[in-house]
């Protein structure tokens, strides 16, 4: 054993450890790390402004841009596919700020959030589930990131447009689509080396450049047809259930474009100076921004049937036929300037939903070795391996797989939500999060939730066959009909079978009362017996009425009688504060 412990491969396994707290047991260095950990005071730096600028500037994005056009070419006018935008977002707005509170209050990210419903060890298959997707969607939004990289390109040099080929056939790609991802993906490596709580200020620059790029494209394509086209003009095809039921899918679209956003806001808002400073402004600003994004993709569209005969939404093959059909100086240096901004709106939107997501996920699956810089290196390295060319390019709607595939995190979000505001009212053990002790009150069996693994399939499986039909197998229109409603099935089936097995079986650590505790998050300690009380329950914490926890008696307000029998939260009720 001692040669082992002095093998160069130990040596070298030390060496790649990361940063975690002295004193922890090695079952807790397989749950606790530096970014793992509550987020210290001196890391809450994100404002309410902050969230302002970071929805901003996500929203401005080419997905966003193109949000509408579905609805439009299944038949709806351009205002009810609109109006579905804003309902839509709006929904997702409020999933957001209900997820996004947890973070903000325990200041704890979503790997850490969902331990307390699917166990210390249970959680790591839906950890594993959204670092797997959010790798996938890093190498597909970097694919067309480097489709803004070769206009920007070509836009200086015209002949970029004719390179000489190097690549095999077989590869999916040429030489010229390949050195543009590339470039793009070499260039986003930087902005992954940034802690989280800095990289708002990439966000803030985005926030000024991108919108002020998208105004500029969306007054140069109305200046160009000389109006605002014909799509403005154009009524609705459709009529009685065909129109309600397409105004349904429009909506959940829009939900389900935001789903693994929803599941892992507490990623961001944990970083929060206060809870509230997470909640108004995502509330108000997700709405406003993506539906003002999604007016100009209609506007820009539509004067594009006017300039080429025929509607173009994706903004991007709309300024490569700029390109086509007039090379002066002006519409290049046009063309530059909008493709660089939505290059850099590609590059927040990777950094945001996909490359931090990654990282923190990975953090939990090997935290000993993992943190979220290496976590979003690793998940570029896959983005990259993974030929994210030929997903796009084959026939079998891979895109569609994905977008679909992507809305079964409601049954996640439905047990995390219903956990938290129903079912423990607030109130959270944050040590207890970070513990494997087989007492604590998050092991349960094994270190894995059977109530929460039971919900999350029942979630799944009144999807299952919808989704079945929707890349590509036959199936009964009642399954096609309830899959419309996807986000809202896998949601509320999720969260009402946790929580009746709940209430049939209840679970420790929960309050009879609105209750949460998450301000005397501090600096603590999570190493067993350190006798910190950095996140025990306090009166400054808990507001005018609050009990004072003595140290050795409770830990978290949690009444320890050194049994560890489950049992209710067993101090006065603190008023909860925003």
């Amino acid at each position: 054993m001692e040669k082992v412990k002095d093998s160069k491969a130990a040596h070298w396994l030390d060496k790649l450890q990361v940063e975690a707290e002295p004193g922890l047991t090695n079952t807790q260095l397989m749950l606790a790390n530096f970014d793992l950990k509550p987020v210290e005071p001196e890391r809450r730096q994100w404002g309410a402004w902050n969230f302002v600028g970071f929805w901003i500037a996500d929203s401005f994005n080419i997905n966003t841009w193109m949000i509408s056009s579905s609805g439009i070419l299944n038949g709806l006018a351009w205002w009810q596919s609109w109006i579905c935008v804003w309902v839509g977002y709006s929904i997702a707005a409020c999933f957001i700020c209900a997820t996004g509170r947890i973070g903000a209050t325990y200041h704890i990210s979503f790997p850490v959030v969902s331990r307390s419903s699917f166990g210390i060890w249970g959680s790591l298959w839906p950890v594993l589930n959204r670092a797997a997707m959010a790798c996938i969607w890093y190498g597909v939004q970097a694919w067309i990131g480097g489709t803004c990289v070769y206009l920007m390109i070509r836009s200086i040099w015209n002949s970029w447009d004719n390179i000489p080929n190097s690549l095999p056939e077989s590869s999916g790609t040429n030489t010229r689509d390949f050195t543009s991802f590339f470039l793009f993906w070499l260039c986003s490596l930087p902005a992954i080396w940034f802690p989280v709580h800095k990289i708002r200020h990439l966000f803030t620059v985005k926030a000024y450049f991108v919108p002020t790029a998208g105004v500029a494209f969306f007054i140069w394509a109305i200046v160009r047809a000389h109006g605002i086209g014909p799509i403005v003009r154009q009524p609705s095809k459709l009529h009685g259930s065909v129109l309600a039921w397409e105004v349904v899918k429009g909506i959940m679209s829009s939900i389900a474009n935001f789903a693994t956003l929803i599941v892992n806001d507490p990623d961001f808002a944990r970083f929060a100076r206060k809870p509230r400073d997470a909640f108004w402004s995502q509330l108000i600003t997700i709405p406003v921004g993506f539906a003002i994004t999604s007016f100009i993709g209609i506007i820009v569209s539509s004067s594009s049937s006017v300039i080429f005969n025929e509607p173009i939404w994706s903004p991007l093959d709309l300024l490569k036929l700029f390109l086509d059909h007039n090379g002066s100086t002006g519409t290049r240096v046009g063309v530059f300037f909008i493709s660089t901004a939505f290059a850099l709106a590609q590059l927040g939107t990777n950094i945001a939903a996909n490359s931090v997501s990654a990282g923190t996920d990975m953090t939990a699956l090997m935290p000993r070795y993992l943190n979220i810089r290496r976590g979003g290196y690793i998940c570029a390295a896959v983005g990259l391996a993974m030929c994210p060319w030929n997903l796009l390019s084959s026939t079998n709607n891979f895109t569609t797989y994905l977008s679909a595939y992507s809305v079964f995190l409601s049954s996640i979000a439905g047990v995390i939500i219903c956990d938290y505001y129903w079912v423990r009212r607030g109130y959270l053990q944050i040590r207890d999060l970070y513990s494997a002790k087989k007492s604590g009150p998050y092991y349960y069996s094994l270190g894995v939730h059977w109530r929460g693994y039971v919900a999350y399939i029942a979630g799944i499986a009144i999807n299952v066959v919808g989704f079945a039909g929707a890349v590509g197998t036959k199936v009964p229109i009642g399954a096609t009909y309830i899959y419309n409603l996807n986000f809202f099935c896998g949601f509320i089936v999720a969260a009402a079978v946790y929580y009746a097995l709940c209430r049939l079986s209840p679970i420790p650590a929960t309050s009879d009362h609105w209750l949460e505790v998450g301000d005397d998050v501090r600096n603590g300690s999570l190493a067993y017996g350190s006798g910190e009380g950095a996140y025990a329950y306090d009166e400054e914490s808990a507001g005018k009425g609050g009990e004072v926890v003595a140290e050795g008696t409770r830990e978290n307000g949690w009444a320890d009688d050194g049994s560890g029998s489950a049992g209710k939260l067993d101090v006065p009720p603190a008023p909860a504060r925003s």
